[in-house]
């Protein structure tokens, strides 16, 4: 964790004091001009307007550390994640399992 701290941007959501959601920003590297931005919400707290929020910021930082291609991650098995992501103009580019898995990840990239 604190590895991808010092590569990544991570922010965590809170309503007072409950944990509701964060963020991850994966930078541009190797001279790509592509960042991750990964929002996640909790499900007791989804359909509130948080993942918007959550996005919106998450784009903001990407944008601000240069980049001009957005891409995100979703398990497949998170219908939510995965309707939110389409439905803000991302498109699948990729399928796979990580070693060990039986869920499959999916790419996107904003288009």
């Amino acid at each position: 964790m604190r590895e991808r701290a010092g590569r990544h941007h991570l922010e965590v959501a809170y309503v007072g004091d409950l944990l509701v959601g964060c963020t991850t920003v994966r930078p541009p590297e190797d001279g790509t001009r592509t960042a991750t931005v990964i929002a996640r919400v909790l499900p007791a707290h989804r359909g509130r307007g948080i993942g918007r929020e959550l996005y919106a910021r998450g784009l903001a930082r990407a944008r601000e550390l240069g980049a001009e291609t957005i891409e995100t991650v979703v398990l497949s098995s998170n219908e939510d994640g995965l309707h939110f992501a389409l439905g803000h103009g991302f498109v699948e580019t990729e399928r796979y399992l990580l070693p060990g898995d039986t869920i499959p990840w999916i790419d996107l990239r904003l288009t």
